[in-house]
């Protein structure tokens, strides 16, 4: 028989009344704390310890839900408690919330006409990213949104985002229009050159294929910055 010091503690060891699926049965899913959410994905804490402990460990080490989700699965399995097995499985339920988030914008087909606009519709999928994301936000000719497309994940140059990729999603979305987006990991939105130059040169690629190309939005940390407003396209 498993002695109580070696059996891995799982959400059936707390009393009834504690445990956050039945909490969640019988209250639902907005009564539960951000912790016991967690606990519920992990399933399962570790020898000697319950899952709710190991949960609260996870947010403590990253401070916050966010900080959470933007680690990577390797910083997420270096907390004790939480294997590669595990910080899989929060990378995969904070992506499908971010897939889930992307697609319900989506859906409602929103107006796109100024910067604004577009830091409220990219800031929250690129909010904490450690890398930069380079996104097409596509449009129809009422300036309506009909897709956010992903062409890079690294830093800007010429050898990741190729006006090929960009336009073959443009057009395969039938876009009139495209205002591309992507985020300064260190917080600070200001352009670099390479953006700069990125941009006029996706700009040029634009008349030739009849996409126009309306802005360039970079996402700091809870500012932007539009290269067309700043006039440096």
């Amino acid at each position: 028989m498993e002695s109580d010091k070696n059996k891995s503690f799982t959400i059936h060891d707390l009393p009834v009344d504690e445990r956050p699926r039945e909490r969640l049965q019988k209250y639902g899913a907005e009564s539960l704390s951000a912790q016991e959410i967690i606990a519920l994905i992990l399933g399962r804490g570790i020898s000697g310890e319950s899952v709710i402990v190991t949960a609260q460990r996870l947010i403590k080490q990253f401070g916050s839900l966010s900080g959470i989700a933007s680690a990577s699965v390797e910083e997420l399995s270096q907390v004790r408690g939480i294997g590669l097995a595990k910080a899989a499985q929060l990378k995969a339920s904070f992506e499908l919330a971010n897939r889930m988030e992307v697609s319900s914008v989506a859906s409602a087909k929103p107006l796109i006409k100024k910067p604004e606009d577009v830091a409220g519709l990219i800031a929250s999928r690129l909010k904490g990213k450690k890398k930069e994301y380079f996104l097409a936000i596509m449009l129809d000719t009422r300036s309506r949104l009909i897709k956010v497309s992903e062409i890079s994940v690294g830093s800007l140059d010429a050898s990741v985002v190729h006006p090929r990729e960009v336009f073959k999603e443009a057009i395969s979305a039938s876009a009139a229009s495209v205002i591309f987006a992507h985020n300064h990991p260190s917080g600070d939105p200001t352009p670099s050159e390479d953006d700069i130059k990125l941009t006029k040169r996706l700009a040029d690629a634009g008349e030739i294929t009849g996409i126009d190309i309306l802005d360039h939005i970079i996402i700091g940390d809870g500012r932007y910055l539009s290269l067309k407003r700043e006039g440096l396209f």
